[in-house]
């Protein structure tokens, strides 16, 4: 009886499992993996833009408007649906003077065929540039550089600055030394006395970078200057103290 016990036994290992016990309770569920959360996000921030400037019609200023126009569509383009609400919203800065007048003439002309007649943002900056912009750049520039209406005078040096450069890019003047001399030309008598007379190594009249950098140096001492002698008048004196004998 046992030797026929034993052979089921190792014919039927299974026979050796222990039953689990009623009060045993079942191993636990494994629960699938969870992937970790991804981690929040910073929410970005979009810099404060500002809108262009009013435009009437000066040529000199076509640049500038429409390069702020076109900065701002770049940076907030989810505020144009279609290309025409890019226009439109161009068009309310057309306030006066020619400006204001090819607008007007813009709504007539949708007014009489039906359909606006600037279908494109490209095609509004071509229409823009031909109306808007100097027929003759480069030759504007070059008689302005000849004459002395782009001297310093009351702006800024800053602005002078500016100015100077936009003006030399559209003349096409590339050489070092005209430059230097048509930049110095235009300072105010003062700043060049200063530049000339600095007592440490003098500017190369072929490094106008080194004119510009010594300029706005000048122009800041001077603006420090001010700044410390317009606190030092406005703090009254204490009184003064006599001793006596």
């Amino acid at each position: 009886m046992q030797l026929q016990q034993l052979t089921q036994l190792v014919a039927n290992p299974s026979l050796l499992a222990i039953p689990n016990s009623p009060n045993t309770p079942p191993p636990p569920a494994l629960s699938p993996p969870t992937s970790p959360s991804p981690a929040p996000t910073a929410r970005r921030t979009r810099p404060k833009l500002s809108a262009p400037p009013d435009f009437s019609r000066e040529c000199h200023n076509g640049h500038a408007f429409l390069n702020s126009c076109s900065l701002y569509i770049r940076l907030a383009p989810e505020q144009f649906c279609n290309e025409q609400e890019k226009i439109l919203w161009a068009l309310t800065f057309f306030k006066d003077g020619r400006a204001a007048k090819w607008s007007k003439n813009v709504f007539r002309q949708e007014a009489d065929t039906g359909v606006f007649p600037i279908p494109t943002w490209g095609d509004f900056e071509q229409q823009f540039r031909l109306h808007f912009f100097p027929v003759n750049a480069e030759a504007d520039a070059i008689n302005t550089l000849e004459g002395t209406s782009y001297h310093q005078g009351d702006q800024t040096v800053d602005d002078y600055l500016d100015g100077f450069q936009t003006l030399v890019s559209n003349a096409g003047y590339t050489d070092p030394w005209t430059l230097v001399v048509k930049f110095r030309r235009g300072l105010k008598l003062g700043i060049q006395n200063q530049i000339a007379t600095m007592p440490y190594e003098r500017l190369a009249d072929t490094d106008p970078d080194a004119w510009y950098r010594a300029t706005q140096r000048i122009d800041q001492a001077r603006l420090a200057n001010e700044a410390f002698q317009s606190v030092s008048c406005s703090t009254p004196s204490g009184p003064v103290k006599t001793v006596s004998a």
